[in-house]
């Protein structure tokens, strides 16, 4: 993060990105300081209207114009120079990302940032002040690398974004919190082992990879009362897990229903 100013956590669904993201965003902020930290999550629909400046109702029949969210959190940044701020981005790959940045890509560089490298919004009147990326403004995005729905990021966005790769953790660190909450050694162990073995045929299959594997953040809420974990591990692979199997061979069904079968074997 000092080094490039902006990071993408990748990697397949329940992998925790989201949850990581804003652990680092309090980790450079040295406090759990939301003020300091702006979200938003980019969907289809998401524009650069929305994202940086635009037109926009204004109740009585007319139009405004109205900064976006970086433009405010830029702001707020340049005005306290000395403490960091984080924007975080979630799912940053759900949107058209050429169609939301604009000409305002170059400025995410690091040698780009500052007053020295501002420039003139287009919606701005000629008498604005000019919009400018402060050096104490790092960008956090989260994108899953599970969803085919997706164009690849734009090379030319991909060139400023540094990428760390996340992975599912069915070993020591979900073993010890299972066993922490209460869950018993025999249902930790059975997560963990048919996890571990599903993972593994979800990665060698050659429609699906490594991408597609199912992530740890499905079983980190554990249940309310240690007696219910044989339950509770039942319904999440039932009714999260398996749906998502289904999903993944939906033109294979007697391969997904082998899946499930392998999964809630008793």
């Amino acid at each position: 993060m000092e080094r490039k100013r902006n990071l993408i956590l990748q990697g397949p669904p329940g992998t925790g990105k989201t949850f990581l993201a804003r652990r680092l965003a309090w980790l450079l902020l040295g406090a759990t300081d939301e003020t300091r930290v702006e979200l938003v999550q980019f969907h289809p629909s998401y524009s650069y209207e929305d994202f940086v400046q635009g037109f926009r109702p204004d109740g009585h029949g007319g139009f405004h114009l109205a900064d976006g969210v970086l433009p405010d959190v830029c702001r707020r940044a340049a005005q306290d120079p000395q403490r960091p701020f984080i924007l975080l981005i979630d799912e940053i790959n759900r949107g058209h990302l050429n169609r939301i940045f604009g000409e305002l890509l170059v400025l995410l560089e690091p040698d780009k940032r500052g007053a020295r490298h501002a420039v003139r919004l287009p919606y701005s009147p000629a008498t604005a002040p000019r919009f400018f990326v402060p050096d104490n403004l790092y960008l956090i995005g989260t994108m899953n690398t599970a969803d085919r729905s997706l164009a690849p990021l734009d090379y030319a966005l991909r060139r400023r974004f540094a990428f760390v790769n996340m992975e599912p953790e069915f070993g020591q660190p979900l073993r010890q919190l299972l066993l922490k909450q209460g869950v018993s050694a025999a249902v930790t162990e059975r997560l963990l082992s048919r996890m571990i073995e599903l993972n593994q045929a979800i990665a060698a299959d050659p429609e699906l990879g490594p991408d597609f594997q199912i992530g740890h953040s499905y079983f980190c809420l554990p249940p309310a009362r240690p007696a219910e974990a044989p339950t509770w591990l039942h319904l999440i692979l039932e009714q999260e897990i398996a749906p998502l199997l289904d999903e993944y061979w939906f033109d294979q069904p007697a391969q997904a229903e082998a899946h499930k079968q392998r999964l809630l074997r008793t």
